[in-house]
């Protein structure tokens, strides 16, 4: 359900998407930027208080838990509850689980802080996703600005 809830946040912004075919690659969508491919993870959040949280490594069995990085762009991230897409560019997850804060942290804290809503689809430009296909894309601190 999430791949298709990711597939389509991108057809509705009339970007193609290609579903690569068959099994083992460590991206599920693949789209087309314009003169790039983006590779998509995507990812079920699931709900934590006040925050949406995701695995964001996978498990190789027989060589554990590894990461997305150099191998996906962004992961595309869908709360199959309510059909928001986010996207998380993978470069800036470094831990196992990320946190898409819905609501601001009740100490106040903002340093390292996820808002989920700085990395709503809507938020990232064509030209932004060509830059995280090429590998220069912005971090999840510039999202927010």
């Amino acid at each position: 359900m999430t791949e298709s809830l990711v597939l389509n946040a991108f057809v509705l912004r009339d970007y193609p998407v290609m579903v690569p075919f068959g099994e083992g690659q460590p991206y599920d969508l693949v789209v087309d930027v314009g003169d790039a491919f983006l590779r998509v993870q995507c990812k079920s959040a699931r709900p934590a208080p006040g925050c949406l949280l995701f695995n964001a490594r996978t498990t190789d069995h027989g060589r554990g838990p590894r990461s997305y990085l150099g191998r996906a762009d962004v992961f595309g991230v869908c709360h199959p509850a309510d059909s928001r897409v986010y996207l998380v560019p993978v470069p800036t997850v470094t831990s196992e689980t990320v946190y898409l804060r819905l609501e601001a942290a009740r100490n106040n804290q903002r340093v390292g802080i996820r808002l989920a809503a700085d990395y709503e689809i809507d938020r990232w430009s064509a030209q932004d996703l060509r830059a995280l296909a090429v590998g220069g894309g912005r971090s999840g601190a510039e999202v927010a600005a």
